[in-house]
């Protein structure tokens, strides 16, 4: 009997509907949220890092999950287009570097995955969404231009085309 209870539990958790815990998302022409985090490699990545470059930074639910993994290799395949255009590519999930290390060596990632443990970032830019107690990043993204301001928000994402709406603009 307890063992069903504890199942139901979790899977009302689990059902339970994705609320925003955050604060509201920066608007376009605002100064993107400063932030310092580190990547896969366990490097440290500060937003000032990137000023003089355009930025994709895309946020994201969990690693190696189905739609995260289309989401990131969409990113992936289309690295040598954002290369030449100058856009820097990072993507940002609540999980930690060594979760980020394995999905970035599983799918050959060729760019920063940024672990925001403590959902700093994910509160600042607006995107920190919650099932009950369990805390992930929506997935949204954000174009950042060279002088570090928020050039376009992309609320409304699909994991397999959010690489080519970055390229779009």
């Amino acid at each position: 009997m307890r063992r069903a209870v504890y199942t139901l539990t979790g899977l009302m958790l689990l059902a339970w509907p994705l609320h925003e815990a955050a604060a509201a998302s920066p608007a376009e022409g605002e100064q993107a949220p400063a932030f310092r985090l580190q990547d896969q490699a366990g490097e440290w990545h500060d937003l000032a890092d990137y000023r003089g470059s355009w930025v994709a930074l895309y946020f994201y639910p969990r690693d190696d999950t189905p739609g995260c993994t289309t989401q990131a290799c969409a990113f992936r395949d289309d690295i040598f287009e954002f290369k030449k255009r100058g856009i820097r590519v990072i993507g940002v999930s609540l999980d930690d570097t060594e979760s980020h290390a394995k999905f970035a060596d599983k799918y050959s990632l060729p760019f920063a995955l940024l672990a925001d443990t403590e959902h700093e970032a994910a509160k600042a830019y607006g995107v920190l969404g919650s099932f009950g107690l369990f805390k992930v990043a929506k997935r949204q993204s954000f174009l950042i231009d060279p002088e570090g301001r928020i050039a376009v928000h992309y609320e409304e994402v699909e994991a397999q085309a959010n690489s080519r709406q970055h390229l779009a603009r």
